[in-house]
Order: C-alpha cells, then sequence, then structure tokens
C-alpha cells in the first residue's frame, strides 16, 4: 500500500506539507535538516519558527533563573551576578543556535521557493535591521503554483 493508498502514512519528502501540524512540522524539520531544494509550507515553516522560540525561551529563563538562585549579590550592591549555573546555560543555549543554525536557514530557503521566489533571498538577513523584516514578509506570503519549478524532478 503506497502513501497515496493509506492516508495514515507519512507524506513525502520532497513535496511541501500544507496544512502540517505542530509535530509534523518538527519531524519533517529534522528530517531535511540541510535540503535547501524543494519546497516548504507556511504551516511546516511557522511551527518550527515556534518551536525553536520556545526552545529558546525555556533555555533563557533557566538559565536566569537558575544563575540568579545559584548567584551572589553584586559588589555595588544594585544587581546579583549570576552563579557559575549560568554557565551551562549559556553553552546550551549556543549549542542549540549552532545546531538549528544550517536547518533553518534551508527550511527558509525552502519557504522562500514555496511562494516562488530565489532561496538566494534568505542572505537579505545580513542586511543590518531592514534584512529580517524583509526575509519575515517574504516568509509570510502564499504558496504559488509557481514555485514548483523548485521541485525535484
Amino acid at each position: 500500500m503506497t502513501a497515496t493508498e493509506n492516508p495514515a502514512a507519512s507524506p513525502s519528502l520532497d513535496l511541501p506539507l500544507y496544512g502540517a501540524s505542530f509535530g509534523q512540522a518538527i519531524s519533517r524539520f529534522f528530517r531535511k535538516y540541510a535540503t535547501f531544494s524543494g519546497r516548504a509550507s507556511r504551516s511546516e515553516y511557522w511551527w518550527w519558527v515556534l518551536a525553536s522560540f520556545l526552545v529558546y525561551v525555556v533555555l533563557t529563563v533557566a538559565t536566569i533563573a537558575l544563575g540568579v538562585a545559584t548567584g551572589t549579590p553584586s559588589d555595588t550592591g544594585d544587581g546579583v551576578r549570576l552563579g557559575p549555573i549560568a554557565v551551562v546555560g549559556f553553552v546550551l543555549i549556543g549549542v542549540w543556535f549552532v545546531v538549528t543554525l544550517i536547518p533553518q536557514f534551508a527550511v527558509t530557503v525552502r519557504r522562500l521557493h514555496d511562494a516562488n521566489l530565489s532561496g538566494w533571498m534568505v542572505l537579505l538577513r545580513l542586511v543590518p535591521s531592514v534584512g529580517d523584516v524583509i526575509v519575515l514578509i517574504l516568509t509570510i506570503l502564499p504558496a504559488s503554483p509557481l514555485g514548483t519549478r523548485f521541485d525535484r524532478r
């Protein structure tokens, strides 16, 4: 039985999954870790953005909370020096950033492809201030039927 005959089967990774659930989007993100070809639906992209944001929030809050709990008052009396456990949290944040950097670029390129835009437009993020806003707007655009030109043949 093929995936088209069995709706419970996982969809092909070669095509975007429109209406992807949170779990499907995360799974597809990691299964297509460094795949820059093809397309990604808005749901695939934005569920991943939400998941990544939540990981950063949890790691940051835990780092600050544990750092303050194990910290000492500052010499000037106007705050707290973070404790040594905060270093572990900062390392974990850095590891998460490094581990997800390339796949984050890959899913953004695939998202741009789905809107029938060149994946090279992701390099606009290198332009200070406005680049991230431009890429944000481009990733919000709906899918274009012309984006199929980026599919594997």
